[in-house]
């Protein structure tokens, strides 16, 4: 079960904002033993948005969507989820009483009573307003929930989150050690490397391909780099995967790098 990442706006592609989610989810996924295997980035764009959903919920992923689940005319996630499920919005009871809440919240801090039958609070419920048969994903910092959906077979699942930080990763971490604990540090994993100065890739790829046939838990994989400072020109050549195989390709990369007189130290 692959885990993915959709990251939903315009800001973030015309480089308003800088994407603060790849690394932080990146970093939460790591903690439980868990790795990212893919991420996308989409502008607010209803079509494509919703071509992308129904791509993703066609597999059996789980996948994260950030941003573009608020009540604002840029806001299309909600509506494009349930155009790729093909089912309708519908107000989810439970968001319902949380953006309430959140509304006599805000009412006791400004001192004015609340009126849940005004213009502005009505339409603040379209914030509940989710696929049919959605469940909701509670939201610590202000009690507006996103929201979470299943593909057809129920095996795969997505969860929407907003496009705020401090709303999103707390939401995200919840969704994980609520529903995927199971999943934690479930794959021992090892990655070891090494930096081999002034050489080519080219030099290094026979070697890396005969790690690869012979070891099939282990990934290589190199980083060159131009340099910088007193570091000169140099390949990140290492190995991860499955620690027993890591640990003799490592071995074995080692032994190919002195069969190649290659200069290298320590990663």
């Amino acid at each position: 079960m692959a885990i993915g990442l959709i990251i939903i706006g315009d800001e973030i592609l015309s480089g308003k904002r800088a994407d603060k989610h790849f690394p932080k989810v990146v970093a939460v996924l790591a903690a439980r033993g868990l790795q990212l295997a893919w991420a996308e980035y989409v502008g607010d764009d209803p079509a494509r948005i919703t071509a992308t959903l129904r791509r993703t919920l066609a597999s059996d992923d789980i996948v994260f969507s950030c941003g573009g689940i608020g009540a604002t005319p840029d806001d299309h996630t909600r509506q494009c989820a349930a155009d790729a499920l093909e089912v309708p919005l519908a107000l989810h009871q439970e968001a319902m009483v949380k953006i309430q809440e959140r509304m006599a919240d805000v009412a006791r801090e400004t001192g004015k009573p609340v009126n849940l039958s005004a213009a502005d609070n009505q339409h603040r419920l379209k914030m509940g307003e989710f696929p049919e048969g959605a469940a909701i994903i509670p939201n610590p910092f202000n009690k507006i929930p996103g929201f979470s959906v299943r593909n057809s077979s129920g095996r795969g699942a997505h969860y929407f989150v907003p496009g705020f930080p401090v709303m999103a990763w707390p939401m995200i971490e919840w969704v994980l050690d609520t529903a995927y604990s199971h999943l934690f540090h479930q794959v021992p994993r090892l990655e070891q490397a090494v930096l081999v100065f002034e050489i080519a890739e080219s030099t290094l790829t026979p070697l890396m391909e005969k790690i690869e046939a012979e070891f099939p838990l282990v990934k290589v994989f190199s980083l060159p780099s131009i340099g910088e400072g007193e570091l000169r020109r140099h390949i990140e050549l290492g190995v991860k995967g499955e620690p027993g195989q890591t640990a003799a390709a490592f071995k074995k990369m080692l032994a190919g790098l002195q069969a190649l007189s290659a200069e290298y130290r320590d990663a």
